[in-house]
């Protein structure tokens, strides 16, 4: 009973939260079948996996290209600081989504109303222990999405510094060798045309 009490008043207070920023937006009138399906399905289909993978993709797309452009800083910094900004791109990325996802998988397992318990299931007192009351709400898919993201923040929370941080490291200096690589050969190939 206390979880459905937490898990009511998280949601009363999203509702609210939700609903002030839906006070705030303009209205605006989508027209054409196409558009509002498309709208629809990103709505049901999008969740914070998908979300952060996007953030990903389009940070990689931009960040480094300005670190690249940087004319405040020799060429060496700009190649460095680009290769970190890719590195902290890929690794935030990647842990995001798959932490995400995890969380969500995680909590569909333990989102189960006693009805929906089959004999041959493992855990059984564990499948309904994040479930909200019966009749409380039509569709579950939305509260476990929700549910999965805010407890996946808490656990990005130490995967940060065990995770993220680590893989960051560990990328840049793979990157940094290889940008070390590729001047001693330009290095090298400019020495012998001089010396011929």
């Amino acid at each position: 009973m206390a979880i459905s009490s937490i898990t009511n008043r998280i949601s009363c207070v999203s509702n609210s939260v939700t609903q002030g920023i839906a006070n705030v937006i303009p209205k605006l009138t989508v027209k054409g079948e196409k558009a509002n399906k498309a709208i629809s399905w990103i709505g049901e289909q999008i969740s914070s996996p998908e979300n952060r993978l996007i953030l990903g993709v389009s940070a990689l797309m931009s960040q480094p290209f300005i670190d690249l452009y940087n004319k405040k800083v020799d060429e060496d910094t700009r190649k460095v600081s680009a290769a970190r900004t890719v590195a902290k791109i890929i690794a935030g990325t990647l842990t995001g989504v798959l932490i995400r996802s995890g969380c969500i998988h995680a909590i569909d397992a333990f989102t189960k109303y006693p009805s929906q318990i089959t004999p041959d299931m493992k855990f059984k007192k564990l499948r309904s222990l994040f479930a909200p009351s019966e009749g409380l709400l039509n569709d579950l898919s939305y509260y476990k999405k929700s549910l999965g993201t805010i407890i996946s923040l808490f656990v990005m929370v130490f995967t940060n510094f065990l995770i993220d941080a680590p893989l960051t490291k560990f990328l840049t200096n793979k990157f940094v060798d290889r940008i070390n690589e590729k001047k001693q050969a330009a290095n090298k190939q400019t020495k012998e045309a001089s010396n011929e």
